[in-house]
């Protein structure tokens, strides 16, 4: 099967043709235009701007692909449909409505943090269920539990920031570019990550939850208080901070949860730091475990994960109505309470 893949959810264009041959996949085209240097200018991402810059390269893009004009070499189109910014999702939504009307295919309306969460497919199959799901990145900070594919349970999340959020906020604080979360990963390379004892947020709370606006608080009177602070020792020990609330409370999730996979996904999964304790800590304290990480290249948004898995809804024929299929900035993955 063959599934081309769209992605306009923020701030990336992307579209890629995956192939998926008995529970393996493999990228057979992949194009991708970024405009975080554009946003830099502003700090964050701006929508009326991001949809602009979608409309403006989401064709050359596709044509780039070189994919033939009839679509016979697709089978299903799969087309992120929220979470996100709305007239940014609207561009790939359109896009995609557009290509399964024209070319008669099917299509499937694929959740953003679901994509995230099936980026590792592409490394290996996970195949033990039930998975925990640790999903960080610049809008989201969740555990989820994956009892099947397609079959959610929310375990965790933040109750405010987002980890990706926290890390923009705190780079802007200490004079960093944006995005925030590869400049502090940078400095943080240089500094001592004990010398300023930043709180664990929520760290000794009953339940799975996160929060790191009072972190960012923390941070915020931290370099107003010392204006010769040293950026590297305030990036690394704030990123030792989130690294550890992370760990711990995916820890605890495991104990209660019993998982037989643990899944680190999202934009910041790239983090060195993160992935390296929690893969370790998994592998002291749950050596039974199996640990999976997406490739770096597929870690950030891509249309290579929405292609994936918008795979296992094609196999069970989940598809969208593409005339009446609809962008949607809240789309949820999970219903239900929150497991505690």
């Amino acid at each position: 099967m063959h599934i081309l893949g769209i992605e306009s959810s923020c701030d990336e264009t992307a579209i890629a043709l995956v192939e998926q041959t008995q529970g393996t996949f493999r990228v057979l085209k992949s194009a991708l235009t970024s405009q975080v240097d554009l946003h830099a200018l502003y700090g964050g991402v701006v929508p009326e701007v991001a949809a602009r810059e979608h409309a403006s390269h989401i064709f050359p893009l596709l044509e780039s692909l070189g994919i033939l004009p009839d679509g016979s070499e697709v089978d299903v189109i799969a087309v992120t449909a929220g979470p996100g910014l709305v007239p940014a999702l609207r561009i790939g939504v359109e896009l995609g409505k557009t290509l399964a009307y024209l070319w008669n295919k099917p299509i499937v309306a694929v959740n953003h943090l679901e994509g995230h969460m099936y980026s590792v497919w592409l490394q290996e199959p996970v195949s033990l269920f039930p998975a925990l799901s640790l999903l960080v990145s610049g809008g989201h900070t969740e555990l989820i539990l994956m009892k099947d594919h397609g079959v959610y349970e929310l375990v965790g999340m933040t109750r405010d920031d987002a980890a990706g959020e926290a890390f923009d906020k705190v780079a802007k604080l200490v004079g960093l570019s944006y995005p925030g979360g590869p400049a502090v990963s940078k400095a943080s390379l240089r500094g001592n990550s004990k010398a300023i004892d930043f709180p664990r947020p929520m760290l000794e709370s009953d339940d799975y939850d996160v929060s790191f606006s009072g972190l960012k608080t923390a941070v915020r009177m931290y370099v107003e208080s010392h204006p010769n602070f040293s950026v590297e020792d305030v990036c690394a020990s704030f990123q030792e901070a989130v690294v550890e609330t992370l760990v711990i409370k995916t820890l605890k999730a495991v104990l209660a949860h019993a998982p037989k996979s643990v899944i680190l996904s999202g934009g910041v999964s790239a983090n060195r730091s993160l992935r390296e304790r929690l893969h370790d800590q998994l592998a002291i304290t749950f050596p039974d475990i199996t640990f999976h990480a997406p490739e770096l290249s597929v870690s950030g948004d891509n249309a290579v994960m929405i292609a994936i898995a918008a795979a296992f809804h094609a196999n069970k024929k989940e598809y969208a109505n593409p005339l009446t299929l609809e962008a949607d900035p809240n789309m949820r993955l999970v219903v239900g309470e929150v497991a505690k």
